[in-house]
C-alpha cells in the first residue's frame, strides 16, 4: 500500500519520532484507501508547511502525549506555518513596551490564547485584556529576573513539557483548497493517531482531547473520540477564548508563561 504513497510524503517522517512512525504511514495508506488520488495530488502542489515540516508535530514520543489539542490548519505563510498547532514560526520575543510582540498581535490565535493565560493567571480580565493593562503584564514579564518566558519557543516547550500533542484538523494549508476540504481528506489520517493513542491509554490514562473551533470539532463524529475525555472550545481567533472559563480551568494550573526547572 505504501507504495501508492508518494516518496517526497514518506520522506517528513523522517521529523517523527521513531514511535509515530509506524502509526503514521498507518495514517496516510488510509488516506490513499479513502481516496487514492489525493496523496499524488498534495504532493504535487504547493503546500504548507514546507522544509519537509508535515509531520513536526509528532517529536513528542507516543507515550509521553497526555492531551492532543486540535487547531484548524496551518498558518497560512511559509515562515509562520511549522507543523505544530498554532506555533507560529514568524514569532520569537512574546513581549514589546506596549504589550505583547507585534508578532503575537498579529498571529490572532496566539495573542488570544496568550490573554486567556494571564486571565487565567489573574494578570487581566476578559474586560480588560489590552492597553494600559497589557502593557502592566509587559512591564512585569520583561523586568530582570522576571519569571516569565520571553521567547515562543519556550512556550512550546512547556506545552510539551505538559504532554501536549500539537495537531492541526487539517495537517496542510493550500490558498487554493477549502480547509474544511482538505480537513475531510485528513480525517482518516487523524483517526489513526487516536486509535494508536487509544489502544496506549487502554494500559493507563487516557489523554485529553482538546478541540478548538468548528473543524476540529467535526473528530466527535468518529467512533474513536468517544474513548477520550474531551474538552471542546471555540477557536481562539475568536475574541470570547480570552473569556472561556473551561480553558482557563484547564491551562490555568500549567502556568505555561512561567519558567519551569
Amino acid at each position: 500500500m505504501s507504495s501508492s504513497i508518494p516518496e517526497s510524503l514518506l520522506d517528513t517522517l523522517a521529523l517523527a519520532d521513531q514511535s509515530w512512525r509506524p502509526v503514521l504511514r498507518s495514517g496516510l495508506e488510509a488516506i490513499a484507501d479513502a481516496d487514492p488520488g489525493y496523496l499524488p495530488a498534495l504532493a504535487a502542489s504547493s503546500y504548507l508547511p514546507t522544509n519537509g515540516r508535515l509531520f513536526a508535530a509528532f517529536t513528542l514520543p507516543l507515550d509521553a502525549v497526555r492531551y492532543v489539542l486540535v487547531g484548524e490548519g496551518p498558518y497560512p505563510r511559509e515562515r509562520s506555518a511549522t507543523g505544530v498547532c498554532f506555533m507560529d514560526g514568524a514569532v520569537e520575543s512574546l513581549w514589546s513596551e506596549k504589550g505583547l510582540s507585534k508578532e503575537v498581535n498579529r498571529a490572532t490565535s496566539l495573542r488570544n490564547f496568550m490573554k486567556m493565560l494571564l486571565v487565567a493567571d489573574g494578570l487581566l480580565t476578559p474586560e480588560n485584556a489590552s492597553g494600559e493593562a497589557m502593557a502592566h503584564v509587559s512591564l512585569r514579564a520583561r523586568a530582570i529576573g522576571s519569571p516569565f518566558i520571553q521567547a515562543l519557543t519556550q512556550l512550546q516547550a512547556n506545552l510539551t513539557r505538559h504532554g501536549f500533542l500539537l495537531l492541526n484538523a487539517t495537517l496542510v494549508y493550500r490558498p487554493d483548497v477549502p480547509p474544511l476540504k482538505d480537513a475531510k481528506a485528513w480525517r482518516p489520517f487523524l483517526r489513526t493517531v487516536l486509535e494508536a493513542l487509544a489502544e496506549r491509554a487502554a494500559r493507563g490514562t487516557s489523554p485529553t482531547l482538546v478541540l478548538w473551533g468548528k473543524i476540529a470539532e467535526q473528530l466527535n463524529a468518529l467512533d474513536v473520540t468517544s474513548r477520550f475525555p474531551r474538552a471542546v472550545s471555540e477557536h481562539p481567533y475568536n475574541l470570547s477564548f480570552i473569556g472561556n472559563k473551561s480553558m482557563q480551568d484547564l491551562f490555568g494550573p500549567m502556568h505555561l508563561l512561567l519558567h519551569h526547572g
